[in-house]
């Protein structure tokens, strides 16, 4: 039997990717597999009944598959409990309804076009047809959400407003931009040609967005505790007493802050606040990158040297994931940094992405967490780990199952793990990392506060103007930025609490494995265990890990 198909289970596992791929394009080029390239999906209701079918016959077809081994025990489990959630979500149109400027079909086929390859004249044909098959993506992801408009299944109207915002970003000329990168001589004309419809295409689902769509759109931005907490397993993979957890996020924001505003004296003495002292701090020359050449240049370093300092010490990372790509996001993206996994070859790298926001000037005091988190030991290594473990871990378990509680949770985890090993020892730097530890504190208070509709510390109800005002104040974040990530929590609602829950279910799987094997615990080996376990929900995680003993 092949590496690729060590068992039956193991086959049908790739055989449902295979299929994923096929219905999905985009979804093909963010999972690195090839032979889609050239093509779009069907983004209509119908385009989704065809997936959901998909998924549904993935499941079914498990309960006719043993188990050979434990590897296989631990793919079967993940695979039911992603795909059954998947339905759950589906049978709502959930996901076909909860779209936003973070994420929507418009910014996937973007994104997925910036990341192919255009060198080679077959890269090139390729990026051609894609941007030809632009207008009727378009027009199936219209259809989609018109149709469950007229069944009174609407998006909330921030996010509509969100979207045609991008949108006419992209049509002032980012496909047109993209060509003349690829083609700067001209000698292509039919992508040049695509290029200039897609950006027309773009601009015209804006106008539409705004015309035809913003009149339905819901006026209410919560989604409820019912549909809030079906979210939240999803992207946690755990049964969350959502109070709790709530309450338990204030506490944590509270804990940080005080450490923040200890450590503010020391970055900036006798400022007045945690405000100010970010504002300083980003006016200090000693922390400003000019350019985004030198800012592309500072953070491949970087990573350079955490991958050097780490490997061999806490972890033992693998001679074909040792890079991590650095590149300047597209215009339009989202406010945040964010990573994209290599392809399932190993040949495209797993890529770091900044997002400029159309800045020259930046400020580095926050940007080591950041990308530590995003890089190496976080979301780079545990997600390139992953892909590369092709025998132990099925096609499913690398490239579909995303389980962000554990995969941001390993992120936010990585992060606290820099800390304790003194990687912090700047105090502009050390504030940059609790600054981030309080942005996803307070994003599991205001992800909860503003979806069930909870009081703040004020006794008021969460509004997307307080959360913004807690962020600024409390996660240092600039105005532009913390109104994105309101924007963002309420979009996907349940998924911004998945990074601390996460971090806490990292960090007590780690004390409770170090309480168990005593003397035998060690660092290194605990990483190297959970690591290859692959993504999983929490609860899976966790049980998982229980019966580690050491070795």
């Amino acid at each position: 039997m092949s590496t690729e198909h060590r068992s039956p289970l193991f086959r049908h596992a790739a055989e449902y990717v295979a299929e994923v791929a096929r219905l999905d394009p985009v979804a093909a080029t963010f999972m690195g597999i090839g032979g889609y390239d050239d093509q779009l999906g069907d983004y209509s209701l119908e385009g989704a009944a065809h997936r959901t079918d998909a998924a549904r016959r993935a499941l079914a077809r498990l309960a006719d598959l043993d188990d050979v081994d434990e590897a296989d025990r631990i793919a079967r489990g993940v695979m039911v409990d992603r795909l059954s959630l998947q339905l759950e979500l589906d049978a709502t149109h959930e996901s076909m309804v909860r779209w936003g400027a973070i994420g929507s079909v418009p910014l996937s086929i973007r994104q997925a076009i910036e990341m192919m390859p255009g060198e080679t004249e077959d890269e090139i044909d390729r990026v051609t047809s894609r941007l030809a098959a632009v207008p009727t993506a378009y027009a199936t992801w219209r259809s989609g959400v018109a149709e469950l408009a007229a069944q009174g299944v609407t998006t909330p109207r921030r996010h509509v407003l969100g979207v045609a915002a991008q949108l006419e970003t992209f049509a002032e000329g980012a496909y047109v931009e993209l060509a003349a990168r690829l083609d700067p001589h001209a000698r292509r004309p039919a992508l040049h040609a695509a290029a200039m419809v897609a950006d027309r295409e773009a601009g015209a689902l804006a106008d539409w967005l705004r015309r035809g769509c913003l009149a339905s759109a819901s006026v209410n931005d919560a989604v409820g505790e019912e549909r809030y907490a079906l979210w939240a397993a999803s992207y946690t993979g755990s049964s969350l007493d959502l109070r709790e957890t709530y309450e338990w996020g204030l506490q944590d924001l509270r804990e940080i802050t005080g450490r923040m505003r200890r450590v503010a004296s020391s970055a900036v003495p006798g400022a007045a606040s945690l405000r100010e002292v970010a504002t300083r701090l980003d006016e200090d020359p000693r922390y400003l990158v000019r350019g985004t050449d030198e800012l592309l240049a500072r953070l491949r370093a970087f990573l350079e040297r955490a991958v050097a300092a780490l490997d061999g010490t806490h972890f033992d990372i693998d001679a074909r994931i040792r890079h991590c790509d650095v590149r300047i996001a597209p215009a339009g993206s989202a406010a945040a940094p964010y990573y994209t996994g290599p392809s399932d070859d190993l040949s495209r790298p797993g890529t770091t992405w900044f997002p400029t926001l159309g800045q020259d000037v930046f400020s580095w005091w926050s940007l080591p967490s950041t990308w530590y988190h995003e890089g190496v030991p976080g979301h780079h290594l545990q997600i390139a780990t992953a892909v590369a473990e092709r025998n132990r871990l099925s096609a499913f378990q690398r490239l579909v199952e995303s389980a962000d509680g554990y995969v941001e949770g390993w992120a936010l985890y990585a992060e606290r793990l820099m800390d304790d090993l003194g990687a912090f020892d700047d105090p502009g730097e050390e504030l940059g990392f609790l600054s981030g530890q309080a942005l996803r504190a307070a994003r599991v208070v205001v992800d909860i506060g503003l979806h069930l509709g909870l009081r703040d510390p004020r006794g008021e109800v969460w509004t997307a103007a307080s959360a913004v005002d807690l962020l600024v104040d409390e996660a240092l974040l600039d105005l532009d930025y913390a109104r994105s990530e309101v924007d963002r929590y309420l979009a996907i609602p349940g998924q911004a609490i998945s990074y601390k829950v996460g971090e806490r279910a990292w960090l007590a799987t780690r004390e409770a494995a170090r309480g168990r094997v005593a003397g035998e615990f060690s660092l290194r080996r605990f990483h190297a265990r959970a690591l290859l376990l692959g993504p999983m929900g929490l609860d899976r995680f966790t049980s998982e890990m229980s019966t580690w003993d050491g070795r």
